[in-house]
């Protein structure tokens, strides 16, 4: 910081969005933005030539997304700490901007004070998550460990989120429905789950099948 003041990069792909969010900070004492980007890599550059306490940073952006640029930035600039803030709150989601080494994680929901007292947290390298965000975190520890799905259940599994019915999956993967039945069974038991809707739905927000 400098003298006393917390210099703060804002980074979102949607102009407005981005305005928005410094058009909000603009009033707050002890906060200066000293700079904006529309993608990870523009980011880096920002930092790299500004040197910020903080950059505020969207998950989801084009050339180098929220958790390439959050791993980058702190690799090459650990003084700088990044926080992100997005619209985004799955399991996955969250983890991979944690693993990233992310400070925090804010929601886009999140009020100007807490956006505000959020930042001046990260400067001072304390933890900030959202509410929610914290509470999947904590559900997702105490979560039993799951056995992995095979790839043959992924298969299933995938054919599943494609609408395919028990037959037409045995026609695709070249096995029986009864195979088809027995995999769905294994899936509903490892990923908890009761029907075959929330087996993908599921298994999506764990990074356990991924979808274009």
């Amino acid at each position: 910081m400098t003298g006393g003041r917390v210099r703060v990069v804002v980074v979102d792909d949607h102009t407005v969005m981005r305005a928005g969010v410094v058009a909000l900070l603009a009033g707050e004492d002890g906060i200066e933005i000293v700079g904006e980007a529309g993608d990870g890599r523009a980011a880096l550059e920002l930092v790299e030539r500004h040197d910020p306490d903080v950059a505020l940073v969207d998950l989801r952006m084009p050339v180098l997304d929220g958790v390439g640029a959050t791993a980058e930035i702190v690799a090459r600039h650990p003084r700088t700490r990044v926080l992100i803030l997005t619209t985004y709150d799955t399991d996955q989601d969250i983890e991979r901007g944690v693993e990233a080494g992310a400070i925090g994680y804010l929601l886009k929901d999140t009020t100007r004070e807490q956006l505000a007292d959020a930042i001046r947290s990260a400067a001072r390298g304390e933890t900030v998550l959202a509410p929610r965000v914290a509470e999947k975190l904590i559900a997702r520890m105490r979560r039993p460990v799951q056995d992995p799905l095979t790839a043959r259940e992924t298969d299933v599994l995938n054919a599943v989120a494609d609408g395919l019915t028990n037959a037409e999956i045995g026609k695709r993967l070249v096995i029986t429905e009864a195979t088809v039945k027995t995999h769905l069974l294994r899936l509903f038991a490892k990923l908890d789950v009761n029907d075959r809707t929330r087996a993908v739905v599921v298994a999506m927000e764990r990074g356990l099948l991924r979808r274009p």
